[in-house]
């Protein structure tokens, strides 16, 4: 087949958007099809801070074409955003590229914008959709105002294919939105098992690097890695260690990432008293970002809500002992006591507590970190992940096109008519 596959984010932008994009499209190629990306990307100073930014890099699995968001940067520079104007461009390169040779499907990351772009492309050419819904389109976007009500019910509700991590996130969007559940497609988040594995290079070999899951440093290195972003728990990570350390805890913290609340988290460090203890490397490059697991000992995620955290399936494969919450698109991959702590988010006393339990029982630290490194190798590879995708595209061939969504609403809508008390108009970096 030959896809187009449209990204809300990719690389050099750093997400787990982008790291979605990019193992997904590589097994869908590994598997055979032809796949043509177009991707959204910020170059203004906001957009370039919090994510990173620039013109996607040419890759050798897939033909890549960057789209600048101007119409989003608009609402960090001279507000409100310009979503409408994005969906046009991305849509109307669709159209131009089918013109040169046609696509069998088009596959959009995020529901909005990106998503009510493959339904315009899909009613322009005839050709099936399938939209991922992932993170802030089921725990945010849609009850911010009447605009995106309106494309989340387009897109949920007439999309011909809607994939979705886990049962805990679509159960969410269900609730937030009223979809019929049996719309989804539960197709799980998976990792690069090859590139992250327990740290190697002390080791002669994997299975020795294996042999060692479970052991600690001198002082413990907490790791956090991901989004540096309060709903994902950076705040509540500086808390814990804050904590520990005034315990007497021999302890050293670890903010690997770049995000919205980078600064704010550097300076509840300073405010705490625990800088010195604390280093923030700032971004990995994706090819690189196994080797930040490999600094620490112990993974934290504090997280408030997640469609399903690579971050996570990142740690596991790596043989880390994980600490996270009992939230959406976590406690699909991890269960308390079994290849996890679990507590509840925002629970400072029972993170605290939680982290002090691994430092102290080496029995239940290396029984977690084990089975969590098991269950990543049999349940989370993109190999597995890729086929499901391919068996959803093939089931749409040949499907009539739903196109009453342009009843909700339409493509070529411009944002003067917008709902723009919507808090993503001016603030973008948190659709």
């Amino acid at each position: 087949m030959r896809i187009c596959f449209i990204s809300r984010r990719y690389f050099p932008a750093v997400s787990g958007m982008s790291v979605y994009a990019r193992n997904l499209t590589h097994a869908l190629a590994d598997r055979g099809h032809e796949v043509v990306m177009i991707s959204q990307y910020r170059e203004d100073p906001t957009g370039v801070e919090i994510y990173g930014g620039g013109p996607p890099p040419n890759e050798p699995w897939m033909e890549v074409h960057g789209l600048r968001s101007v119409g989003e940067e608009l609402g960090a520079e001279n507000p409100p955003a310009d979503f409408e104007r994005d969906l046009r461009e991305m849509a109307d390169l669709a159209v131009k590229l089918h013109a040169e040779k046609p696509f069998d499907v088009v596959h959009a990351q995020y529901a909005y914008p990106t998503g009510l772009a493959a339904l315009e492309v899909s009613r322009r050419l005839g050709i099936p959709n399938v939209v991922s819904i992932q993170g802030g389109d089921g725990h945010w976007v849609g009850g911010c105002c009447t605009t995106h009500q309106r494309a989340m019910d387009a897109v949920l509700n007439h999309a011909m294919g809607l994939a979705i991590g886990c049962d805990s996130f679509r159960a969410e969007v269900v609730e937030n939105h009223g979809t019929d559940p049996n719309r989804f497609t539960i197709v799980p988040g998976a990792t690069n098992v090859d590139q992250f594995t327990p740290q190697q290079e002390k080791h002669s070999d994997l299975a020795a690097a294996v042999a060692e899951i479970g052991q600690l440093g001198e002082p413990v290195r907490l790791l956090y890695h991901g989004r540096v972003d309060k709903r994902k728990g950076s705040l509540d990570f500086i808390y814990c260690g804050a904590r520990l350390l005034k315990e007497g805890r021999n302890v050293e913290m670890i903010v690997s990432g770049i995000g919205p609340d980078f600064v704010e988290t550097r300076e509840l460090a300073e405010e705490l008293g625990v800088i010195d203890k604390t280093h923030f490397p700032g971004e990995a490059a994706y090819d690189e970002a196994h080797l930040r697991y490999h600094d620490g000992d112990i993974f934290l995620s504090p997280t408030y809500a997640e469609g399903f955290s690579n971050t996570i399936l990142e740690a596991m494969a790596s043989g880390l002992p994980i600490v996270s919450t009992k939230t959406v698109g976590v406690v699909d991959c991890l269960r308390d006591g079994e290849n996890g702590l679990l507590v509840e988010p925002g629970d400072l006393d029972a993170l605290t507590a939680a982290t002090r339990r691994l430092l102290d029982d080496e029995t239940l630290r290396t029984k977690l970190a084990r089975a969590a490194y098991q269950e990543v190798q049999e349940k989370y590879s993109w190999p597995v992940v890729g086929e499901q995708i391919e068996g959803l595209y093939e089931r749409l061939q040949g499907q009539k096109v739903d196109t009453s969504w342009t009843k909700i609403i339409q493509a070529n809508e411009v944002v003067e008519d917008a709902d723009l008390s919507c808090r993503f108009r001016t603030q973008p970096h948190l659709l």
